[in-house]
């Protein structure tokens, strides 16, 4: 994962590091900020919060409504660039598209972000379920099959720390929560080779997910199917999802050898 602390060297550009904090500030439940919010949001004083502000506003990529800052669509940009400049559609979707088409559920690619999973990928069906997912949408790791899968094979101290660190908390009456326990869910995930869920994200929703690797190794990402309890349970799910999903991480495997830049970006995001 990357570094929560400042580098202390003289590589580092602190000016920078405070107006991307800035960027992310802005959320689903904080689409618009005043001044005084944003620096309480990002730990900086006003006249720095105002500085990063001021700065993004001119490049086009903050707005201002009276005393509300808010993001534009022109930050787009930059996920578009990572797009298309790591041939995402071409390695990935094709594959999550097949296993869509053969469940009959959506399917996603995604892979850990601080304490999150970050959707890079996700191909969706016409059916509809409370929860929306898309490229771009973070949810807990701790509460999704895509994180249990990712965070199972980091190493015993990385799970030490993610789970000293996270915020974990009740999503639903299911959702597990108990450090001790998520520990040794995490130990049977990785000895399963899968892992999934039912009703701890939401309600209704019950989801299988399976590690995509490096050639070395090591779990760049995970790949899921999801769909909608009325259809199927998670005893279900993993007796007829599971091989779709590991011939598709395969095949996504195969893939990313030919586009090794892609690994490389995925692998510099989660160290």
């Amino acid at each position: 994962m990357p570094e929560k602390n400042p580098r202390k060297d003289s590589e580092y550009l602190t000016t920078l590091a405070r107006g991307l904090s800035v960027l992310r500030a802005f959320t689903k439940e904080r689409p618009e900020m005043t001044l005084s919010e944003v620096a309480a949001e990002t730990s900086l004083s006003p006249a720095a919060a105002r500085r990063c502000l001021n700065t993004l506003v001119s490049q086009g990529y903050v707005g201002k409504k009276g005393k509300l800052f808010l993001l534009t669509p022109e930050v787009m940009g930059f996920a578009s660039a990572f797009i298309e400049s790591m041939n995402l559609e071409e390695v990935v979707r094709p594959h999550l598209q097949e296993v869509r088409d053969r469940t009959g559920d959506s399917s996603s690619l995604a892979v850990l972000s601080h304490e999150d999973i970050l959707y890079l990928v996700h191909v969706s069906t016409n059916r509809m379920i409370k929860l929306v997912a898309g490229v771009g949408t973070r949810f807990p790791a701790y509460a999704t099959s895509l994180g249990r899968v990712m965070l199972a094979y980091r190493s015993d101290q990385q799970i030490s720390d993610y789970l000293r660190d996270a915020n974990i908390r009740k999503l639903t009456s299911k959702t597990v929560t108990s450090r001790p326990q998520l520990r040794r869910i995490l130990k049977t995930v990785r000895k399963q080779g899968y892992a999934a869920i039912q009703d701890e994200l939401d309600y209704g929703i019950v989801s299988i997910a399976v590690p995509v690797r490096r050639e070395t190794g090591e779990v760049l990402a995970a790949i899921n199917c999801s769909t909608a309890t009325t259809r199927v349970n998670k005893d279900e799910i993993a007796k007829t999802r599971l091989q779709p999903l590991l011939e598709a991480a395969h095949r996504i495997e195969v893939e990313l050898r030919r586009y090794p830049i892609l690994a490389h970006s995925i692998m510099g995001s989660i160290q």
